[in-house]
């Protein structure tokens, strides 16, 4: 497989990077071809603007995604963008690597996704869900958290994890532009637990690396079960 690892951590020496290091140094080792946007080293811009265009469809007024789209065609979108794209698109497997903020993803990584899964490309018409311009491709979330295990779940301080703080990214995002959404891995109360408890959480990551092959994907929409103005069938 072609791997991307997007990498969203401001600290080289923290357990988020160890993730990332691991599964650079695992999946090269078992034959796949890894890169790694690590958007804090590349002092990614994260914020989505008209700058990320050199050409205009109408000057006058910007829609952002409709300018994406024209851009792109003309091959004038933003090169910091062009790059990424050209790597998302090689890409058979996109693991996005983070600590959660806020419930969501960094700052940084959210205008990663802004500014790079563009209309036209990944999404536009009625392509999206199975049928988005990702399909075909993988995509794995690994975050670390402060939260226990047992603070996430249907009756849980903080409520459900997947299906519920992770829904935006996992269906609103990553599964909308057509990628087969695997079950995140996920390092629970990381900042406050012994080196031995980070350890093992380590050594579940290299065993679930091992076995992406058997991971079944999360069950979004599939465009077939709905007609043309998208009732349900």
């Amino acid at each position: 497989m072609n791997v991307l690892i997007i990498h969203a951590h401001p600290e080289a020496k923290s357990f988020n990077t160890a993730l990332m290091q691991l599964a650079t140094e695992q999946l090269t080792a078992a034959g796949h071809q890894v890169q790694v946007s690590d958007l804090y080293e590349m002092n990614w811009n994260p914020v989505a603007s008209a700058n990320d265009f050199a050409q205009r469809k109408n000057p006058e007024y910007l829609v952002y995604a409709l300018e994406q789209r024209y851009n792109y065609e003309q091959q004038a979108i933003a090169p910091d963008i062009a790059a990424e794209l050209e790597k998302l698109k090689a890409a058979d497997l996109v693991i996005f690597n983070f600590p959660l903020y806020w419930f969501s993803v960094p700052a940084i990584l959210k205008g990663w996704i802004d500014r790079v899964l563009i209309s036209g490309v990944c999404y536009g018409g009625m392509r999206f869900y199975d049928q988005g311009g990702l399909k075909g491709k993988k995509a794995l979330v690994t975050l670390t958290l402060g939260g226990r295990e047992h603070m996430f779940g249907e009756k849980a301080i903080h409520g459900e994890l997947v299906d519920g703080m992770l829904r935006p990214l996992l269906r609103g995002t990553l599964a909308y532009v057509g990628f087969e959404v695997l079950p995140p891995f996920i390092g629970y109360h990381v900042p406050y637990i012994k080196p031995e408890a980070r350890e093992q959480i380590l050594v579940d990551y290299k065993n679930y690396l091992a076995n992406l092959d058997n991971l079944t994907p999360l069950r979004y929409p599939k465009m077939d079960e709905f007609d043309g103005k998208l009732y349900p069938k």
